[in-house]
């Protein structure tokens, strides 16, 4: 992909496709529990803050974001399954994967808990190329995750770590991702193979100390060479609304787990705004990084990382 862009190269490992086209995809939204965990104004489209109360968010069918991406300097994108758009419904991701596999990788979502998942992971390597794994299960009102670690689930960690996937986790929890790091760093042991990413920085609470949230749990995990963590648009964006500077927080975290272990993603399709006021943002935030680490974190990191197909595929 060539670009006249200024911008440097990036690769994009947070994005949400959804298709324009709702007959041969049809959407199936979910609505947020009433004891869902809290999510700040201007996060996940919700009007308020920063972002004033109209929130710009542009659909991103996969033709629009490929001209995006030609417009930012982007040489390709992880495509993690927007579930609540499709729920376990992956077939526009994968599509849009098989239409175009320089630029696409696919993340898809499965059910934790179902027993035909770890035979679907295996179907979409084989067929798709696909790039990782994330699983979802029920979530109780403390924001606990039982499935994260239970015997169904543990099943399907054994696929990924046979085929070399990526396994993707996001935690979406009262009291931020700290209480789960025991369970992670556990499953990150059992399963060395497996290159572990934790979305949004595994969702620190950034208001909280000089740390930025990335306190002594978080830092249990600098020792661990096969889990990598996103910084996205969601990040950004509570840093925005709290006044917190976004660049000493990624200055923060790639000081504790260096660059090569830290991806950009944008988070289209699930944080508002513009891609290219997200892909500016990001730059911002990294005033702080020196060339290489910029170049890491914004490219190599991600690429590096989310292998089509599995290191083992």
């Amino acid at each position: 992909m060539t670009s006249a862009s200024p911008r440097p190269v990036l690769f994009d490992s947070h994005a949400h496709l959804v298709a324009d086209d709702q007959v041969r995809y049809p959407r199936n939204p979910m609505q947020r529990a009433a004891d869902a965990p809290y999510r700040p104004p201007g996060v996940i489209g919700r009007p308020g803050g920063h972002h004033g109360p109209n929130p710009i968010n542009e659909v991103p069918d996969a033709v629009r974001v490929l001209q995006w991406m030609r417009e930012e300097n982007v040489d390709g994108i992880v495509a993690v399954q927007k579930r609540m758009i499709y729920r376990y419904d992956n077939s526009y991701i994968l599509d849009s994967s098989d239409k175009y596999p320089e630029l696409f990788s696919a993340v898809v979502i499965l059910d934790a808990e179902d027993a035909g998942t770890p035979g679907l992971v295996r179907q979409y390597a084989k067929d798709h190329g696909l790039a990782g794994v994330r699983l979802f299960g029920g979530r109780r009102s403390d924001g606990s995750m039982p499935w994260l670690d239970s015997p169904n689930a543990l099943k399907t960690w054994e696929v990924a770590q046979e085929l070399g996937l990526v396994m993707d986790l996001e935690v979406l929890a009262q009291g931020g991702g700290g209480p789960s790091i025991p369970a992670i760093i556990a499953l990150a042991r059992r399963h060395p193979a497996i290159r572990l990413v934790l979305d949004h920085l595994l969702e620190p609470e950034m208001e909280e100390g000089e740390h930025f949230g990335l306190d002594e749990r978080y830092e249990t995990l600098a020792g661990e060479s096969n889990i990598f963590f996103k910084f996205t648009s969601i990040n950004l964006d509570i840093c925005r609304e709290a006044g917190i500077p976004a660049e000493r927080v990624l200055r923060r975290a790639v000081d504790l787990y260096g660059a090569d272990r830290i991806m950009w993603g944008s988070d289209i399709g699930t944080s508002s705004g513009t891609y290219k006021d997200m892909v500016q943002r990001f730059l911002d935030s990294a005033a702080l990084l020196s060339a290489a680490e910029l170049r890491a974190v914004a490219h190599d990191t991600g690429k590096r990382v989310f292998v089509k197909g599995g290191t083992r595929g």
